[in-house]
């Protein structure tokens, strides 16, 4: 379930291997009758509903706030989107992404509360790996693959499994080859956004009193500034 995907390990680990620059792909639910089943949204902004999920590296003896104003690298956003015009997908660019707890869907209620909020699109996953990657000094976007209206579509049926399978199959082939284009140009490009050093003055713990066990255990994360 996304509650129990392990973010923090998966970001370790990607940074352990060195990774500068993370594309994810998720299913999420339209919020607007503009965007259509199959449509691919860049978000640029994350409201968070989850409430049982670790999302930070930081604690045990070391506090750290890292800047998330804006939550998504906006150079692989662009290059992303660029990406997948080019495979002839229909693109939005922008908006605001709600990370719900779940598995459940969400209520109807609740639907309809998040589009008064001027939310977009709704999904269970990319919020904590944003934030883990930004305090790993990890570049992030998403790319959002519209499965759905959720519940809150008068005409639309009301969100379901099978639905939302069918529309991830017609998405698959798409995402892979917007993935296959964006790879090798997000190795390739010179990084010159904050989220390479969004640690720099993050880190608020006196170093001398940072437990020698974290130093260590933290060290691919904080190693560029705490010894």
């Amino acid at each position: 379930m996304p509650s129990e995907l392990n973010y923090r390990a998966n970001i370790f680990g990607l940074k352990v291997l060195g990774v500068h620059t993370i594309v994810s792909a998720s299913a999420v639910g339209s919020m607007k009758e503009s965007y259509h089943p199959t449509d691919i949204l860049f978000p640029d902004q994350f409201i968070d509903r989850t409430r049982h999920r670790p999302d930070t590296f930081f604690g045990n003896g070391i506090v750290g706030h890292i800047t998330f104003a804006d939550p998504i690298c906006a150079a692989v956003a662009s290059l992303a989107s660029a990406a997948a015009r080019e495979a002839g997908a229909r693109v939005h660019d922008g908006g605001v992404y709600v990370c719900i707890e779940g598995p459940q869907f969400s209520t109807r209620a609740e639907s309809n509360l998040y589009r008064s909020w001027g939310v977009d699109v709704i999904g269970m996953t990319n919020l904590q790996e944003a934030k883990l990657a930004r305090e790993a000094e990890i570049c992030y976007a998403t790319m959002a693959l519209v499965t759905d209206y959720d519940c809150w579509h008068e005409t639309a049926e009301s969100v379901s499994v099978e639905q939302i399978l069918g529309y991830l199959k017609a998405n698959a082939d798409m995402a892979q080859q917007i993935l296959r284009t964006i790879v090798p140009r997000a190795a390739a490009r010179k990084r010159e956004c904050a989220c390479a050093n969004a640690l720099q003055y993050a880190i608020v713990t006196d170093p001398s009193q940072i437990p020698a066990k974290v130093k260590k255990d933290l060290k691919p994360i904080i190693g560029k500034y705490i010894q």
